[in-house]
């Protein structure tokens, strides 16, 4: 594959370190570095030492493949436990991803929260509610006593669909807005030029 032993000690610790991606993204992977080795190789006076000195750390290049193959994979996808996952893994890339990341987690808590609410009001609809006194709104949500006699709930079994239209609209809006910034993300990627 590589001329030297130095260089394919390095890919196959390269190729050791990406062990988590499947097979075929990892082989090709390893061969497009591979070939890059190669056609370095092939320049006038450039030796293996200084190839692998371009290249850096294996473990380290391994590591930003495989972030990418999250963040991309991750951005395809509708799964908010993939989309966390892959907005964590950009969250140790800088302020913008540690943004994203608790957005995110902020917006898939209200919509359960919401579905929650929706669920209760089925459940204990006398303490699942919005409550008012004097024009002012006092309690929404679900309460494990209602807290004020003078107070009137004022949704009744209309907080069923109005709860669930806010838990649509936040888990939407965060799972499009989580998706947005992975891709925009992945615009940002290591190219290897050795």
């Amino acid at each position: 594959m590589v001329n030297s032993e130095l260089m394919e000690q390095w890919l196959s610790d390269f190729r050791r370190h990406m062990s988590l991606l499947p097979t075929e993204e990892r082989e090709e992977i390893v061969r497009e570095i591979a070939a890059h080795m190669r056609d370095a190789a092939e320049q006038p006076g450039i030796r293996p030492e200084e190839i692998l000195a371009r290249l850096g750390d294996a473990k380290q290049l391994a590591a930003e493949y495989r972030d990418g193959s999250l963040i991309r994979q991750a951005s395809r996808s509708y799964s908010p436990l993939l989309l966390l996952r892959g907005s964590l893994r950009m969250a140790t890339k800088g302020i913008t991803g540690i943004t994203v990341f608790f957005l995110g987690l902020f917006g898939y808590l209200l919509g359960i929260s919401m579905l929650a609410v929706a669920f209760f009001k089925c459940i204990v609809p006398q303490t699942t509610g919005v409550w008012v006194e004097n024009g002012r709104i006092l309690e929404a949500g679900t309460m494990l006593q209602q807290t004020r006699p003078n107070a009137h709930e004022v949704l009744g079994f209309w907080m069923i669909p109005a709860a669930l239209t806010l838990a649509s609209l936040f888990l939407l809006a965060t799972t499009a807005g989580i998706r947005t910034t992975l891709r925009l993300s992945r615009r940002v990627q290591t190219h290897i030029q050795i």
